[in-house]
């Protein structure tokens, strides 16, 4: 009896029919958008052409139920949750504390609403929105951009999207689709400062980890354009790694990103070579820090210095080999000029973005490039210190590392001689044609 009164009870489609394919359809708002309506104080509904699911998690008000996480009611708080009920085919919210009067108001029903079928399969993919306003005039602004992440230099789908009407600080919330876009609208005039939030947690609040960036837009504006979210610290700067690119080069790992722009002045770099058994001064001694760069701009800057540099290096060493060797006679076909830019340019091509954005920007990173006047060398120990640096959310500090290379690989043997004998056991002890007879008792 209690497994028929517990089958009973159960929420779902009736067993025998066909199976169900199809997310829920939205039949009607109440009210309808773009609409005045002074003094409203009843409920904003969401009807659909069938039951859907209440999801397992209860909405209590903490903005952990399964419905309260879709539901964004604008304008409000930080972190204000709106009362959100379910009544089988309906979804009804209205805010906590009531309707004020003269607002603009917008409620979206975000993507991820499901119904009743095995599993909650069939999702609802698009959102609906529901905007009115409680006085005045009925609002025709939309505000429109796309949310990218500066670290990858890709679109962050479903990005939470604040815009803040200023000075009012009234807050309508959205988010992005898929490819980074985000649309918000009908809004109020009046000058808006637009944030975007990667929101990992789907918590529709931006947290202390979590990449953002803010625009002020314009009362005349209508596009935001591109928004490049990064992560912020206030703490100071955190070296994580140091080690040696090349004879010059030493890169340096932070836990943050590193200001874009950020060049580090000569008397703020210092780095020392160490005394050792080898180096038996008292003093360190310094091996003329150069420049110290984030490593986008330390390659842009260095690339054609270093590359010419190789260049003529591996122009010399051909020529050297050219004198040497014997001259080759046989006729090769010299190859076409377009031939390796069209590889390299492919080359480039297959390893950037499929999606770049397009607004152009330096590439934000976590490494600072030293570039040294001397040269470091294997198996010394370097002291490292810098002032100054920068992270890309504004602060700054000071930074010590010491830095032990490794000693050089040891020179590879050279190879016997497989002619020449490895030992004297080779060679015979005595010649038995021309030893003497021994001598008869």
């Amino acid at each position: 009896a209690l497994l028929l009164l517990a089958g009973c009870a159960r929420m779902g489609n009736p067993p025998g029919g066909p199976p169900d394919f199809r997310a829920p359809i939205l039949l009607a708002t109440f009210p309808e958008s773009t609409v005045v309506l002074p003094g409203f104080a009843g409920w904003v509904e969401f009807k659909f052409d069938e039951t859907v699911s209440e999801g397992t998690q209860p909405n209590f008000g903490l903005g952990t139920g399964d419905l309260e996480r879709l539901v964004l009611l604008s304008p409000s708080k930080s972190g204000e949750v709106p009362r959100v009920e379910w009544h089988r085919s309906r979804i009804s919210v209205r805010p906590r504390h009531g309707w004020r009067p003269n607002t603009v108001y917008r409620i979206e029903l975000t993507p991820g609403l499901r119904d009743l079928s095995d599993g909650g399969r069939n999702e609802v993919k698009l959102s609906h929105v529901i905007t009115f306003a409680t006085g005045g005039s009925v609002p025709t602004r939309s505000i429109e951009g796309r949310a990218v992440d500066w670290v990858s230099r890709r679109f962050i789908p479903s990005a939470l999207v604040e815009a803040m009407l200023l000075p009012d600080s009234l807050v309508y919330r959205s988010l992005a689709d898929s490819n980074g876009r985000f649309r918000i609208g009908p809004l109020p005039a009046g000058e808006f400062l637009v944030t975007v939030t990667t929101d990992q947690n789907r918590n529709a609040v931006r947290d202390p980890k979590e990449a953002w960036d803010s625009v002020r837009l314009a009362a005349t504006s209508s596009r935001v354009g591109e928004v490049w979210a990064f992560s912020r610290d206030t703490l100071p700067p955190k070296l994580t790694d140091a080690a040696r690119t090349d004879s010059v080069n030493i890169t340096l790992t932070f836990s943050m990103p590193i200001d874009p722009l950020l060049v580090v002045p000569e008397d703020s770099i210092r780095v020392l070579l160490l005394p050792d058994s080898t180096n038996t001064t008292a003093d360190s001694s310094s091996i003329g820090p150069m420049s110290a760069l984030p490593k986008a701009a330390h390659d842009f800057a260095y690339r054609a210095r270093d590359e010419a540099a190789r260049n003529a290096a591996t122009a010399a060493a051909a020529a050297a080999k050219r004198d040497t060797a014997k001259t080759d006679t046989t006729a090769r076909p010299k190859p076409r000029p377009t031939e390796p830019l069209l590889a390299r340019a492919k080359e480039v091509a297959d390893t950037l973005p499929k999606d770049e954005p397009l607004e152009q920007r330096l590439p934000l990173g976590s490494q600072l490039v030293i570039r040294t006047r001397g040269r470091t060398e294997l198996g010394r120990s370097y002291w490292i210190e810098l002032r100054g640096v920068r992270t890309a959310g504004g602060s700054t500090g000071s930074v010590t590392r010491k830095l032990v290379l490794p000693k050089p690989p040891p020179p590879p043997k050279a190879a016997a001689d497989s002619l020449k004998p490895k030992s004297d056991t080779l060679r015979p002890k005595s010649d038995s044609l021309s030893a003497k007879p021994a001598p008869r008792p």
